[in-house]
């Protein structure tokens, strides 16, 4: 009877705690069966079927949405910034415990030293009230003592139980060892590279007092040296400006020197027309005549005039003018001379360098490169220049030793070869022209009679040796460079002065020539006669081959008035000639037709 009314007293304490945790009076939503019933709160909210079934899908993802996205750090490796890896991992609590498992070895440890032995026994008693609990119902109960003993014994919070059972032994929690691993270093290797020294040399100089003098003064200087870099500048600027406006103001004559063809010559034949383009004209240059024009091969709008004067009695300065068709106002560079120029050449590689022929007998080499009026190399009586006017000069191939060279006639009778040697010319008599023939073996003991005046030559193209040269008397000599004893052949071309001889640019064994005796001549160097004749009517001033035709050539006579071109065209099946060659009249200005 007792064992029943501890139980119902243990119920009824149950359901009041549980009225005293839902907040319910007492009597109010509960089961008085002892079967299993639902407690629901006073403020639920009811829903309907339809809400409780409906499924509401939630996704979690281990990103942080507090953790920041743009976090930039620089790398020294790449050399720029770039955007690192951010870590998503929240930590919400962390607590070090000193909990270890049973199983590890630290816990094997742990547990043989808290004493196994009592662990053993304490399982021992615990095990002999089970026996002794399932002997009990077998007795029968006869009084209420007995039963209530054993019920005293069995439950858990008995004052006997507490009594038998022994605690086992805690662990030290200060009692720890401490735990460490060791991984393996990497191997260390040494790495080493081998470069070449940096070339040496030894430098020893002594300082006087001139020399500290001068490094002050240069040290001077140098303010004086960026005002005249600053002018140069501002030079350049302003030429290539005046180009812009001349281009501008002249565009009409630049198309018809591209694109200009006159219709009516069809009905011309067999005379043609030219339509002057550009008039170059020089203050300073009033009073001198146009004596040698020379086209620059590199630069197509580039060309050199001489300047001088053909009256022998009234001779003066000269001057060396280079124009450009870019600006017709202007030459580019002047070059005052103390004598008159006579013939130019400029360098087909080279062309830069200008070699010059004057009147009274000097040769020079102009750089256009360099500033200064002045020319590079110069000839002298000591260095053997010629001792009457200069007629032509020709630049010719380099020699062995890489050194410039030309060669130049003269009317003293000398075909000399200059060579340009560091700061100086080297001359050397390649041939002296003779009225007889003959070479004359020295200019000082012959007679002035016998000496050939020289007033053109042409180097063959092919042949390196080869050249002619035509001479005052209207005879052609072909010569060699390698045989200077005597001529290889002798042509009686014409009655005056030869003015100009020029191979065939096709055919090698063809020239033509041009004197004051009104004739152009076509010669075959193996034939002592002409093969063709031509009478303009006019003395021949100069005579060129056309640069595309071996049939056609053109000519330019003296009996020009004013800027008027006096050219006449031929060609040798007697039709017009069509050329693009550059004529020039002997007059104060030059007047070119580069397209005709």
């Amino acid at each position: 009877m007792s064992l029943h009314n501890n139980n119902a007293a243990a119920h009824i304490r149950k359901m009041s705690t549980v009225q005293k945790l839902s907040g319910m009076k007492p009597g109010d939503g509960l089961i008085e069966s002892h079967g299993k019933g639902l407690i629901k709160p006073a403020g639920q909210v009811e829903l309907s079927e339809t809400a409780l079934q409906e499924e509401i899908t939630r996704i979690l993802t281990t990103n942080n949405p507090h953790a920041p996205q743009n976090i930039v750090r620089y790398s020294f490796k790449d050399r720029s910034y770039k955007t690192c890896i951010v870590d998503q991992m929240a930590v919400l609590f962390e607590m070090e415990g000193s909990l270890v498992h049973e199983d590890s070895d630290e816990g094997r440890r742990l547990r043989a030293r808290g004493g196994l032995c009592e662990e053993a026994a304490t399982v021992d008693t615990e095990t002999e009230p089970d026996e002794e609990k399932t002997e009990t119902p077998a007795t029968p109960a006869e009084d209420g003592g007995e039963v209530e003993e054993v019920g005293e014994e069995d439950r858990p919070d008995s004052v006997a139980s507490k009594i038998d059972r022994k605690e086992p032994k805690q662990t030290n929690q200060f009692n720890f060892s401490e735990r460490a691993s060791q991984t393996l270093n990497n191997p260390q290797r040494d790495r080493s590279c081998q470069t070449e020294p940096p070339p040496r040399c030894t430098f020893s100089a002594t300082a006087s007092q001139w020399e500290i003098y001068d490094a002050y003064v240069e040290e001077l200087q140098q303010p004086e040296k960026s005002q005249s870099d600053d002018a140069t500048k501002l030079k350049k600027a302003a030429k290539i400006l005046e180009r812009m406006v001349h281009q501008n103001i002249f565009d009409d004559i630049a198309q018809d020197f591209k694109y200009f063809e006159d219709p009516s010559d069809e009905f011309r034949d067999p005379e043609g027309t030219l339509l002057p383009l550009w008039k170059f004209h020089y203050d300073k240059a009033k009073r001198l005549s146009v004596t040698a024009l020379c086209w620059n091969n590199k630069y197509q709008d580039l060309f050199a005039v001489g300047m001088g004067s053909y009256d022998f009695r009234k001779q003066g300065h000269g001057m060396l003018l280079i124009y450009t068709l870019k600006n017709s106002w202007f030459p580019e560079h002047v070059y005052p001379t103390t004598s008159g120029a006579m013939c130019l050449d400029i360098h087909k590689e080279c062309s830069y360098l200008v070699a010059v022929g004057f009147h009274n007998g000097c040769v020079a080499v102009y750089n256009l490169k360099q500033e200064g009026t002045e020319p590079v190399f110069k000839s002298t009586a000591k260095t053997g220049e010629h001792t009457d006017p200069v007629w032509q000069v020709r630049w010719q191939k380099d020699d062995m030793d890489n050194n410039h060279n030309f060669y130049s006639v003269s009317a003293d009778g000398r075909v000399v070869s200059w060579t340009l040697v560091k700061t100086e010319l080297v001359f050397t008599d390649i041939i002296r022209l003779s009225m007889n023939g003959t070479i004359s073996e020295g200019l000082e003991h012959a007679p002035q009679s016998s000496i050939a005046c020289g007033t053109a030559f042409d180097f063959h193209q092919q042949i390196d040796y080869l050249f002619l040269v035509g001479t005052e008397d209207g005879k052609i000599h072909k010569c060699s460079k390698t045989y200077s004893s005597q001529f290889l052949e002798t042509f009686d071309a014409h009655n005056m002065a030869v003015h100009a001889v020029k191979w065939n640019h096709f055919h090698p064994k063809v020239f033509i020539s041009c004197s004051s005796d009104y004739t152009v001549k076509i010669w075959d160097h193996t034939i002592n006669t002409p093969m063709f004749t031509f009478d303009l009517s006019a003395a021949v001033a100069d005579v060129s081959w056309s640069p595309y035709s071996s049939t056609v050539f053109a000519a330019v006579t003296t009996d020009g008035r004013g800027n008027d071109l006096p050219g006449r065209l031929w060609r040798t099946n007697d039709r017009l000639l069509q050329c693009k060659q550059s004529l020039c009249t002997l007059c104060p200005c030059v007047s070119i037709r580069a397209d005709c």
